[in-house]
């Protein structure tokens, strides 16, 4: 029963002719959504939630908070078409970091939205990651800011931008999942 829910597109939030509209429970439910397509290895599935746009970044531990992927370096800062490319590169065989694919837990809490303008919303959220594999569990921790705007009636992300808490990537070593 609860696959069948998974594999299905998010839910309409509301009528969403504005983003005056949504609420902060709204993007709860989306993110709730988001973090079990990934927990669920549902990589494409998560990839559709995105705009074509859109952008996926995690910034390196060291980075300013204000830090662009433009003049500084980021662990990650894909745009639509390179994160497309990871997803399909997590999905063969010969990507050993993820084959056989971790077990990954997506914890998702603390959700404000931060502003709204008629195309787009600012939203945060805290972040709990655990991943699990070879018998070795990581956490990563941090917080989500992301850029959501409603396309076809339904959120979409436009940026997600993952920040961590940590001092660096020890004893993790990479990242090889999507946080």
């Amino acid at each position: 029963m609860q696959t069948a829910l998974i594999q299905q597109p998010p839910a309409p939030v509301g009528s969403i002719e504005a983003l005056a509209d949504v609420t902060r429970q709204d993007v709860e439910e989306f993110l709730y959504r988001e973090a079990l397509l990934l927990d669920d290895w549902q990589l494409p599935e998560w990839l559709a939630l995105f705009t074509d746009d859109a952008s996926y970044q995690v910034p390196t531990t060291t980075a300013p908070k204000d830090a662009s992927p433009k003049d500084t370096l980021f662990y990650i800062a894909d745009d639509r078409f390179r994160l497309s490319e990871r997803i399909a590169r997590l999905a063969k065989k010969g990507a050993m970091a993820e084959f056989p694919r971790s077990k990954t837990r997506h914890l998702v809490s603390n959700v404000l939205i931060l502003s709204r303008s008629a195309d787009e919303l600012l939203a945060s959220a805290a972040f709990a990651v655990y991943r699990a594999k070879d018998g070795v569990m990581s956490q990563y921790v941090g917080s989500y800011r992301y850029r959501l705007a409603c396309i076809d009636g339904r959120l979409r992300i436009r940026e997600k931008r993952c920040t961590l808490d940590s001092d660096g990537l020890r004893p993790q070593g990479r990242i090889s999942i999507i946080l």
